[in-house]
């Protein structure tokens, strides 16, 4: 038999937070972003719970939106990062693929292209990753508008946001204001630029579409706050048996290196589960877990297939008992933290061992 380590993926929580993304966004509608095999949680089955709510997926490459093909899911489907390759937009244009086209080297491919799929321009605001400078745009709208056979597949434009996760911060305001002067001449094109956490802001302008990613699957966006207390709900739930108790004496040395060490008499269990499953191994003493509908903790160093915990909060605990590392009863947000990482990380890095069960 298997182990019973297993990432448990709640379809239904993956609708209710779509669905507060798209109550958050108002008249704006809402792009699922599924990609990153929807972030760790499987990107046809996500691709297929929300295939009745969401109008348009997005994801990174081609071989992801393929994926949503061979779901058997029709939507379109928006490639982030556009072509990686000329003959990769025929293929697009044929399998109703849009592609967000970010340098001049895939304008060059467009040259000559039997077949263009939907085409959406990358803005530069201010992140300095992909896209045309706002200085830049106009001349490159233009290659386009001068070819009758490009200028209808243009539809708009995007960007995306360096510091949406920070409230505080002034960069966003900054960069709305320059994606705006920089598209205002187009305005009847569709405009693109709400990551997550721009959902939370207020007064946040979202244009046309939102593009909703990480909060879908029950993670907070937004720093400092985790999902729960912004209305999402957990849609992973990693959870792995107790295979082992013990009662350790005071002065009792735990896992590699021996750093943690009993100050008294702890009852501890071994936790099938470690770094090779994609669980942090930064995670240390004092990241919580529950078990028996209690919280316990970590303690010691992540191995590679197991974790040491605290059961002192949970005397009745035993072996075989399913202990939670993340979920419903403890955020994965809590875990990021004391991981010294962030949610986005620790739901995508789950490895393929560990299988996942959908309800």
């Amino acid at each position: 038999m298997p182990r019973s380590t297993i990432a448990r993926i709640d379809t239904d929580a993956i609708r209710h937070n779509y669905r507060l993304a798209q109550q958050r966004a108002g008249a704006t509608r809402a792009m699922a972003v599924i990609k990153a095999d929807g972030y760790g949680h499987g990107i046809a089955e996500v691709a297929k719970a929300l295939s009745e709510d969401a109008s348009c997926y997005a994801v990174a490459c081609l071989e992801e939106a393929q994926a949503v093909r061979d779901a058997g899911l029709p939507h379109p489907v928006v490639m982030l990062q556009g072509p990686h390759q000329r003959e990769d937009l025929e293929v697009c244009a044929r399998q109703g693929f849009d592609v967000v086209l970010h340098s001049d080297v895939q304008l060059d491919w467009l040259v000559g292209a039997t077949q263009v799929p939907a085409l959406w321009l990358k803005v530069n605001s201010g992140m300095n990753r992909l896209g045309f400078a706002p200085g830049e745009l106009s001349a490159r709208v233009q290659r386009l508008l001068d070819k009758p056979a490009l200028a209808p597949r243009l539809r708009g434009f995007m960007t995306h946001f360096a510091c949406a996760d920070d409230p505080a911060s002034e960069f966003t305001r900054q960069q709305t204001l320059a994606f705006s002067e920089a598209v205002a001449p187009w305005h009847d094109l569709e405009k693109s630029v709400g990551n997550s956490a721009a959902h939370f802001l207020p007064d946040q302008p979202l244009f046309d579409w939102s593009r909703p990613g990480i909060m879908l699957y029950g993670s907070s966006p937004v720093l400092g706050q985790t999902g729960p207390e912004l209305g999402l709900k957990a849609a992973m739930t990693l959870e792995a048996p107790l295979i082992a108790t013990r009662v350790l004496k005071p002065g009792d040395r735990v896992g590699y290196g021996g750093t943690w060490v009993a100050k008294q008499e702890t009852r501890m269990g071994m936790v099938a589960v470690g770094y090779g499953d994609g669980y942090p191994r930064h995670a240390g003493t004092g990241t919580p877990a529950s078990v028996c509908g209690k919280r316990i903790r970590l303690i010691g160093r992540v191995s590679m297939d197991m974790l040491a915990v605290d059961l002192s909060a949970a005397p009745e605990a035993r072996e075989g008992d399913a202990v939670e590392l993340w979920g419903t009863r403890v955020s994965v947000d809590e875990v990021a933290a004391h991981a010294g990482t962030i949610g986005y990380e620790l739901l995508t890095g789950v490895t393929a061992r560990v299988p996942r069960l959908y309800r």
